[in-house]
């Protein structure tokens, strides 16, 4: 897996998951948090990955058929080995055959998407922290971590907390060119084109992706060049929807 001058993230990623370091990452949407977390992961064991931390109920869930598909012993023997029961467990009991399985093993937990997080939610990281002694990687989208919400108090140095920021000019040009080479786009307009691309995404990753991929319909095209206004208008109603908190 390719990613593009990420080498720095990529080695604090690494140290802090090395020496079991509680971390708040934080960045806006598109910038690649999960894509640094994907290449990352494979290299360690007992990481409990939860893509959807919406709520306390969907990560114990989660975590609770992680520890499931990896045989825990702990869990196994507090249900007796009828791991297919668990999906018809209540929010509380499973609450706790979770926490007595985090207590009693050497887990790292990791929790993807992260938005505008509630005190409750909030109040189970600090928990699974502090009781269990499982440190928690905790990732945001929040550009200056304005959308950290309570998970922010529980990581409040700055010491416990990676940014990912959306690329300089200079390597958001770089970053746009690989792409276009990549997806094959071509158009006679292309450095204009390139250049509303990066000043409008404000550099993010994700954005200039998305943006190179519309720019290969037909529906943005006249004849060889690429009908940025369109396009752009388009664009900006789809990320906008789609990135909605």
């Amino acid at each position: 897996m390719q990613i593009f001058r990420r080498t720095e993230e990529l080695e604090s990623l690494r140290a802090r998951l090395t020496c079991r370091k509680s971390t708040l990452v934080y960045g806006p949407s598109g910038v690649g948090k999960t894509l640094l977390l994907q290449r990352v992961i494979p290299e360690f064991e007992n990481i409990l990955y939860c893509a959807n931390s919406s709520s306390p109920q969907a990560v114990f869930r989660r975590v609770g058929e992680l520890l499931v598909e990896g045989d825990d012993a702990t869990l196994l023997q507090i249900c007796k080995g009828r791991t297919d029961s668990l999906p018809a467990k209540s929010a509380v009991a499973l609450k706790g055959i979770v926490t007595d399985a985090l207590r009693a093993g050497h887990y790292f937990l990791v929790l993807d998407h992260l938005n505008r997080p509630s005190s409750a939610l909030a109040g189970m990281v600090n928990e699974v922290m502090v009781s269990t002694s499982t440190p928690v990687i905790a990732v945001a989208r929040s550009a200056h971590m304005e959308d950290a919400g309570y998970v922010l108090q529980l990581l409040p140095d700055r010491g416990d907390r990676l940014p990912v920021k959306n690329f300089d000019s200079e390597s958001a040009k770089s970053f746009a060119i690989e792409v276009c080479e990549a997806q094959r786009l071509e158009a006679r307009n292309l450095h204009s084109v390139l250049d509303n691309m990066i000043k409008c995404s404000e550099g993010n990753p994700g954005a200039i992706i998305r943006m190179v991929t519309m720019a290969r319909r037909s529906k943005y095209r006249n004849d060889d060049h690429i009908k940025w206004a369109p396009l752009y208008i388009d664009f900006l109603m789809e990320w906008t929807a789609a990135n909605a908190l």
